[in-house]
This record gives C-alpha cells, structure tokens and sequence, in this order.
C-alpha cells in the first residue's frame, strides 16, 4: 500500500514538474486590455494577434488569454502552425501546459500532402496526435476517406477511422465499421460489414475483416466473404457470378487472381459449385477447382448433369464457358428429362468438355473409361448400353447425341427395356453419388441485395 502511495506521489509530482516546465504563451496584437475576472487575470488582445509558445505559432483576429491557466480563446481566422502542420479553423482554444488546441467548429488540418477536415477537433501539440469529429474528410493524393471520427497519428502517419467509413482511390470503394490505414507502409485493416467495390471489373466483396496490403498486392478477406461479379454478355444481357466462402485472398500482380477457400459455394448461369478451394483468374478467364486434402471431391453441376473429380478448370471467352476439363477420379451424371431415375453415367481418368455458344458440343474421356447410356427409340425407353473402353468420344447437336465413339479395347453390354423398368437404381457406376446440397441461386440473389444496401 506504501509503496503504492509512493508511485502515485511520484507521479503527481512528475505532472507537476511537467506542466511546470511549460513555458508562458506570449501573446502580442494590435491593441490589448486586461481585466481580473473572479481572480483571474485575464487579458484581450484584438487585432493581427501572434501567439507563440516554443516551436507553436498561432495567428488570429483575437485573443482571450487566461494568464492564470496558460491559455487562450482564439476567435477569426485561427492559424496554428507547428513544424509542417498547419491548423485552420475560425474559433478554437490552446491550453499552453498541455499544449493542446481545440475546436468546435469546422476545423482543416494540412499535413505536406494530406488534409483533414471535421466539424470539431483536438489536436495535442507533444504527442502529435489529432481526434477529428463529425462529418470528417481526409484526403491526399491518392486516398480520400469519409467517417464520423478519427484519429490521426502525424509521427507514424497512422489512421483510426470509425463509423460510416467510406475510403476511395481511383480502382475502388470500400466501406466499413471501422478501419485503420498505416500510409507509410501503405497496409489497412477494416472490420465490420466490409464491402469492397472494384470499378475495373465491377466485382464487389462483403466480409467481416479486411487485411489490405499494397506493398505486398495483397488483400485478405475473413469473415464468410460473398463476391459478386456483374457482367455484360456479348448479346446485351446480364450474368452474375456469386462466390461465397470462409476467406478469401486476392492477389494483385501480372495476373490477379481471387482466391476462395473453405466451404467454397460458386454460381455462374447454369453452373453451380461446391468445394473447398478456388482460383479465379479474371485477366485470363479461368476457375480452377482443386480438392483439398481430407475434404470432400469438388462437385459441379450444370443444367441436369454433375459432373466431380480431384481438379476441376473452367475456362471461359468473352464470359461464356469454353471448356471444362476434370482430372482424376471423374465422373459425370446426367438426370434423364423425361424419368427422373434414369441417369446416364460415365466415368474415367479425366472428362473433357468442349462448349460452342454456352452449349455443350463435345464429351472426351480418357482412362478407364465405364459408362452406362440409356437408349429411346421414337422417344420410347428401349433399355441400355453398359460400356466400357480406353477412349471415349461424344458428339453433341441441339442437346442431343449425334455419334459416340469408343477406343481402346471396347466391349459393350446390351439390357434390355424389361430388364432396366423399375430397376434403375441398380445400373450405376461403383462412383456413382448423387450430391443434393446445390447452392441456391435465389438465397445467393436475396442476399446480395440485403448488402448491398449498406
């Protein structure tokens, strides 16, 4: 307890000693009058009045010393300046052993390159640290921001912006609760309802947490981050694509690229996702899809058809599907239109799907290839075909099958229609699983709209 005394009493002593040292704010001005006010001396000084205190200079129209308390109330046209700081405003204070300023009306502080203004502020002229308040603005050559309230730390230039925060550079937009930027370093971190918005590619990012470093071009997302990604397709028409994960990371250099990870869910037109790792590349229009140790097989679906496999690439032109390859472990289904358990099965090393237009055109499989294709004649079931080959070829029109082709070693397996009725389900693949958690569309749309209007 003594010594607890002790420390406070030193202390005590130490603040005393400190505003002690504080030298008298010196005040000169076209003409002066003093007056003793409840026993403080205090003097007006009007008229091109220069106060100054050590490496503080304040120029103003006048001035209401308290000699008793070191201070001063500044009125028109205040100027402080203090090494490259300079503070404008037309009424404040400055309490000379704190060496504080203060303003309650609009107050503009110039830094070399940056300007901060508020409707109110305090600056502390020992710390070099200023608390901006209402409706503020900081800008430089670059940046422009907007918040409530902020704090700006003019030794190691960082920034601590709360409350409708809003910073914008000539690419993007990003809002959140809160954030701090460090502009030496050039890193910024927002949290809480993070949405960012990129006018080049009209993507827009929603989070939770925000790791922003442009030395190192990169951008961490936390927080189950939802992109969303509006395009113009070459007929006029929209498309939107929605990714939606645990984190995200997009990476800026000579080929940015986005990438998604952990309970990753995809929707692009007919094409829907599920996995666990993503890389989108938008410079040169591909979606890579790669299975991640002791996790499940990425999934695709489009139209009727799933289609899985250990690594899954899209390849898109002009925001149309190209290609789709599927390496290792593949296999696709396809719902029949007509008889819902009829699925046409085929499996192999690898699938290759070429696309003209947005349609399917062409299947090539390769690699232990097993199939099973259920036959119509006049739009009649007739049954099915159990094959299997080292090479397999199928070509498309219209959504419909115009010729398939097997290599290496085929042998096929006729059964019959009344063999097949009612027993569908035991003419399947040995990797044949239907997967039902599609993501949705409609909740992926509704949600976008929720926030987006944040």
């Amino acid at each position: 307890m003594k010594k607890n005394i002790l420390i406070i009493s030193i202390l005590i002593s130490l603040q005393i000693i400190a505003q002690s040292n504080q030298k008298q704010i010196t005040i000169i001005g076209d003409s002066l009058k003093g007056k003793l006010i409840e026993g403080e001396n205090i003097r007006e000084v009007i008229g091109n009045v220069i106060i100054t205190q050590d490496d503080v200079t304040i120029t103003c129209g006048k001035a209401i010393q308290n000699i008793n308390k070191n201070s001063a109330i500044l009125i028109g046209n205040v100027i402080l300046t203090q090494d490259s700081v300079v503070i404008k405003t037309e009424k404040g204070n400055y309490f000379g052993n704190e060496k504080i300023t203060t303003s309650d009306t609009l107050v503009h502080l110039e830094n070399k390159s940056t300007n901060l203004f508020a409707n109110s502020g305090k600056y502390d002229l020992n710390t070099k640290i200023a608390e901006f308040k209402g409706d503020v603005l900081f800008y430089d050559s670059v940046t422009t921001l907007h918040s409530q309230k902020l704090i700006y730390e003019k030794d190691i230039e960082k920034i601590i912006a709360t409350k409708n925060v809003e910073v914008s550079d000539s690419v993007s937009k990003i809002n959140s609760d809160s954030l701090i930027h460090f502009r030496i370093s050039k890193l910024t971190e927002g949290f809480g309802k993070i949405k960012i918005y990129s006018k080049e590619n009209n993507v827009t990012i929603f989070g939770n947490q925000l790791l922003d470093d442009k030395q190192n071009n990169i951008s961490k997302i936390f927080g189950n981050p939802f992109l969303t990604q509006i395009e113009t397709l070459s007929d006029s028409t929209y498309d939107t694509l929605y990714i939606q994960s645990k984190y995200m990371e997009a990476k800026r250099d000579n080929n940015s690229k986005l990438i998604a990870i952990d309970s990753v869910k995809i929707i692009r037109g007919d094409f829907l996702s599920n996995n666990d790792f993503t890389i989108y590349d938008q410079a040169s229009e591909e979606i890579t899809i790669l299975k991640q140790k002791e996790k499940p097989i990425p999934i695709l679906w489009y139209e009727k058809t799933q289609i899985t496999g250990d690594s899954i690439y899209i390849f898109l032109d002009s925001s149309k599907i190209k290609n789709v390859d599927i390496i290792n472990n593949a296999i696709m289904i396809s719902q029949d239109s007509v008889y819902q358990f009829r699925f046409n099965q085929m499996s192999g090393d690898s699938i290759y799907l070429k696309f003209s237009n947005g349609d399917l055109v062409q299947t090539n499989v390769y690699g232990n290839v097993l199939s099973i294709y259920y036959l119509f004649e006049e739009n009649e079931p007739n049954g099915l075909l159990k094959s299997s080959a080292e090479k397999y070829k199928i070509f498309i029109d219209e959504n419909k099958v115009t010729d398939v082709k097997l290599y290496g070693s085929p042998v096929s397996e006729y059964h019959p229609e009344n063999l097949v009725e009612g027993n569908e389900k035991a003419f399947t693949l040995p990797t044949f699983i239907l997967y039902e958690n599609k993501p949705d569309k409609k909740i992926f749309e509704k949600m976008f709209k929720e926030l987006n209007k944040n």
